[in-house]
């Protein structure tokens, strides 16, 4: 499968759930999908500061992503804060 199939199924998968994000005044962005299948995101506005920003990426975020592309191997939070 190209990256480029992949990458707007990632950003399908995570249109699902902006609205919750953007709700609370942040969002995420695609930093890239490397060759192995590893994406990196990134949590901006809000959410990038946010003390609840690991159990909004692992109950929304990476849930709706392994959901709709069980390709993505790993997902990465380049700037998660933790509580």
């Amino acid at each position: 499968m190209k990256k480029e199939e992949i990458i707007l199924r990632v950003e399908s998968a995570l249109d699902s759930i902006r609205p919750y994000l953007v709700a609370d005044g942040g969002n995420v962005r695609v930093i890239e999908i490397d060759e192995d299948n590893i994406l990196k995101l990134e949590f901006v506005g809000a959410c990038g500061n946010c003390p609840m920003s690991t159990m909004t990426f692992k109950a929304g975020v990476e849930e709706a992503i392994k959901r709709a592309v069980p390709e993505i191997v790993t997902i990465e939070v380049v700037n998660l804060t933790t509580a």
